[in-house]
């Protein structure tokens, strides 16, 4: 279903416990926190753009619980890729005891009917290098590698993909 604003606690913790268990181990303790602090908590960027109209979520619940979450809206990429008639995925997180269980795919089939419904010719993301199961997700849907962007983790820069799937 598309996220509300009730949905803020809920999806904020979960999507900050998916980042941490899957990235946090990549960085210095000292710069997972910094992009922790910025990223989630009552005034973090993902609450700020679940209240932002420029931006559409979508939310996978099971049992009431938020298990997955999907994330569109206005890029961030500037000069790393051609962007021009697609939507940006932001996230697409899915609470680990859910892998396998089709919340990723149907997260995504969400994403892909909405570009169509507003005249995209597509989505772009990006992915971390070492994100190898993401990766593995997002070539099997079709997603090719574009270009490269520079992810910032506290002071650390580390390479993310650029992957583009034409509808």
């Amino acid at each position: 279903r598309n996220a509300v604003n009730t949905d803020a606690a809920a999806l904020d913790e979960m999507a900050r416990r998916v980042w941490i268990a899957t990235f946090g181990h990549s960085a210095p303790a000292k710069d997972i926190q910094a992009y922790v602090d910025v990223a989630y908590g009552p005034k973090g960027t993902l609450r700020r753009h679940l209240a932002d109209p420029a931006f559409d979520f979508h939310v996978a619940v099971a049992n009431g619980i938020v298990v997955g979450y999907c994330k569109l809206g206005p890029t961030f990429l500037t000069d790393e890729a051609e962007t021009a008639g697609l939507i940006h995925l932001h996230q697409l997180y899915v609470d680990p005891a859910q892998h396998g269980a089709g919340v990723a795919d149907a997260l995504l089939d969400w994403a892909k009917d909405f570009a169509r419904r507003h005249g995209a010719k597509g989505l772009i993301l990006t992915v971390w290098e070492e994100n190898h199961r993401a990766r593995r997700f997002y070539e099997k849907h079709g997603f090719v590698h574009v270009g490269d962007y520079a992810f910032r983790t506290g002071s650390q820069i580390d390479r993310d993909l650029i992957v583009r799937l034409t509808l």
